[in-house]
């Protein structure tokens, strides 16, 4: 749309047309005729490209209405979570992007087709890859929950709680459904759970259970998407839940991967920023990721944290099939009572 309205021309990258399926021909990376016709006749069909090649260039009129200079060259683009993989470097194949925000994205990317159950096999961002993705519905959004729900305004304090809590959250173990689920359960019905509670439970034990359920989280969907075939062989961490070094600590002690953390972590629009400037750039000089970004910090995993992890993981994956009854009866009721009171 943004392309459209800048430069009058109707382009959509490969990568975000994958994501329309059944419309797109992931192998053959042009249009499905037959589905096309068959779905959307009537519509016509955008030109594809690469996210990093030339869509057009500011239209005056275009021009007029936003400040921009006339003739200014706009790079195709693509979706906002695949941008972030630009920002990190994470584009090639055995790349795994993992995106630390309100809720957790995973980006693998690999030079062949890879598809596991529960997960997106899209186009990747750079020409002959391809993309394997998983998300977590919840992962911050649960920390501002917890924060809401302590009174305790100051991550910083939470963190240092959560830090002495200690490994095991003092016998507390989380599932981290508390918006449904997406990967790889795809279940929207799913509700968040605590098990462990005593009157001695403390804001930092539940806080640290949170880290650690989403670092459970972040496993669970590692492991599908190897047993997929999806090579994994680079972690790469971006997003604002990558700073304070807790929780980064906690997903490479769990997951046994070491993390790679950028000097930027912002993100999205800086890997967009990124794209554009290989555009404009002169030939031959085209910027390279890991000088605009360079890595920060590389987390490694604790070898005794990852043993203990990997025994409370077992109890992890069984907790959501034990509890997946109650869940849907408890959501069901609760979504009538909504409707109920709507009425």
């Amino acid at each position: 749309y943004l392309a459209l309205k800048l430069t009058g021309e109707y382009v959509l990258d490969h990568h975000s047309a994958s994501q329309s399926w059944p419309l797109y021909d992931i192998e053959k990376q042009t249009w499905h005729d037959d589905n096309w016709q068959r779905i959307a006749a009537g519509l016509d069909q955008p030109r594809l490209q690469l996210p990093a090649e030339q869509a057009g260039v500011i239209t005056a009129e275009a021009a007029a209405e936003t400040g921009l200079a006339q003739g200014t060259p706009v790079i195709t683009g693509t979706i906002d979570a695949w941008d972030e993989a630009v920002s990190a470097g994470a584009t090639g194949p055995g790349d795994l992007m993992l995106m630390y925000g309100t809720t957790m994205f995973l980006i693998t990317t690999a030079d062949h087709r890879v598809e596991a159950p529960g997960m997106w096999t899209t186009r990747g961002v750079e020409a002959d890859t391809y993309s394997l993705a998983g998300g977590m519905a919840t992962s911050g959004a649960i920390t501002n929950w917890l924060r809401d729900l302590t009174g305790i305004s100051d991550f910083a304090e939470l963190t240092e709680q959560a830090r002495e809590s200690g490994l095991g959250a003092r016998g507390l173990l989380m599932l981290p459904y508390f918006a449904g689920e997406r990967t790889p359960v795809q279940d929207p019905d799913a509700r968040g759970v605590i098990v462990g509670l005593t009157l001695s439970t403390t804001a930092g034990d539940l806080y640290r259970a949170a880290l650690e359920a989403t670092a459970f989280g972040v496993r669970h969907n590692v492991e599908t998407m190897r047993a997929s075939g999806a090579p994994i062989d680079r972690v790469v961490a971006v997003g604002g839940g990558t700073t304070g070094g807790l929780w980064t600590q906690i997903v490479s002690d769990v997951t046994g991967l070491e993390q790679v953390v950028g000097t930027v972590t912002l993100g999205a629009s800086f890997g967009a920023a990124f794209l554009a400037a290989g555009l404009v750039a002169d030939a031959g000089a085209a910027p390279d990721i890991a000088d605009w970004n360079p890595a920060q910090t590389i987390v490694r995993p604790n070898p005794e944290a990852h043993e203990q992890y990997s025994e409370l993981f077992e109890q992890y994956l069984a907790l959501y099939p034990a509890t997946k009854t109650t869940m849907h009866m408890l959501a069901e009721r609760a979504s009538a009572s909504e409707e109920g009171a709507k009425a």
